[in-house]
């Protein structure tokens, strides 16, 4: 068997074997879509009522959450109203607004129930989030 010491360049264009480009490409693909579509991000799903007359909020809140089959999350906490009574009996929550972000499927008796507790307990402002139209 005999090898060739030098090459030499052929005349015209030889061909171009593309199928490792091809298989990098691909590798490359399942890599990104492995590692980027799956990011979920945490939090509660609402979808508050629409209002004409809603403002910005600036200030940091507290933010009491009722879903759409009523139930109430502080903190992405599962709370109970005598909990929630008890958490806000304890002072933790006086200090700064309370902001309700209620789905609009939610009840209005379980907003107006969160609302005069914490009016009970001594919290002065209460705001109910909305989006605005």
């Amino acid at each position: 068997m005999r090898f060739k010491r030098h090459i030499e360049l052929e005349h015209g264009l030889r061909p171009f074997d593309i199928a490792p480009l091809i298989d990098i490409v691909f590798q490359l693909l399942i890599f990104f879509m492995l590692t980027s579509s799956f990011i979920m991000q945490p939090g509660i799903k609402v979808n508050l009522p629409k209002a004409v007359t809603s403002e910005v909020m600036q200030e940091k809140n507290i933010v009491i959450v009722v879903s759409s089959e009523n139930v109430i999350y502080l903190n992405e906490n599962v709370f109970t109203l005598e909990e929630l009574k008890s958490y806000i009996a304890k002072g933790k929550l006086t200090s700064k607004p309370i902001l309700i972000r209620a789905d609009k499927r939610a009840s209005l008796g379980r907003v107006v129930e969160i609302w005069d507790l914490c009016r009970e307990m001594g919290i002065s402002q209460v705001n109910i989030a909305t989006n605005q139209e």
